[in-house]
């Protein structure tokens, strides 16, 4: 296990498309986005059936995937959909038919929300660095005491980056954060990031957040 390092994230620019390893990224303030993208009438049916407090996140969201979706897919904006799969993963929809070799992966915090597309499996998060006392509380669920030596007295933010990292790897398998499936996900390192198996990943700071994005090869 590398030895635990002071976190100092390179910097990522909010509001703008990002390219790094073949995938596009972008991550945007909540705040900002006031637009509300044109969605489908299966859409707004989810929508709907959210709760009222996580619609417009949701919203915000899709408005950054389908901007993402039209770096690549010529079609209208009103002509992409972003839907869930069964176990609540995002897939892309264009003209009515799924679109299999790109993958999508959204994330949002109560300031922050951040969209990542790639021809691989791809999973993006955001972890505020003011969480990182409550990631401190649950670390023993999600990282063995090897990956805990790496934040151990550690800024927050590497805390933050740690939490994101677990949680954009896990995204990128469509597994969940918690139960076995974490740590089947070694954190090798944080600076630079490295994961273990076939995984390739990257960690940045946009002012109050940290950002992860992990890309996974298929049989990785």
């Amino acid at each position: 296990m590398t030895a635990a390092v002071a976190a100092a994230f390179r910097p990522i620019a909010a509001g703008r498309v990002h390219r790094w390893g073949g995938a596009l990224l972008i991550v945007a303030r909540a705040r900002e986005l006031r637009q509300v993208p044109p969605l489908s009438p299966a859409e707004r049916r989810v929508v709907r059936a959210l709760p009222t407090w996580r619609r417009a996140e949701w919203t915000a969201g899709r408005l950054l995937a389908k901007q993402l979706v039209g770096e690549v897919v010529p079609a209208p904006a009103d002509g992409v959909e972003i839907l869930p799969r069964d176990d609540g993963s995002p897939r892309i929809v264009v003209g009515g038919g799924p679109i299999v070799d790109l993958h999508l992966s959204i994330s949002h915090t109560t300031g922050y929300v951040a969209a990542a597309l790639a021809p691989e499996p791809v999973g993006v998060d955001l972890c505020e660095i003011a969480s990182a006392d409550a990631v401190r509380r649950v670390a023993d669920h999600f990282l063995s005491p090897g990956e805990r030596s790496l934040i151990d007295g550690e800024r927050p933010d590497a805390v933050a980056g740690a939490w994101a990292l677990k949680e954009a790897a896990v995204k990128a398998d469509r597994s969940g954060v918690f139960g076995a499936a974490p740590r089947g996900i070694p954190i090798l390192g944080l600076r630079p990031p490295v994961l273990g198996g076939r995984r390739r990943a990257m960690v940045w700071r946009t002012d109050g957040a940290v950002l992860a994005l992990v890309l996974a090869h298929p049989g990785g």
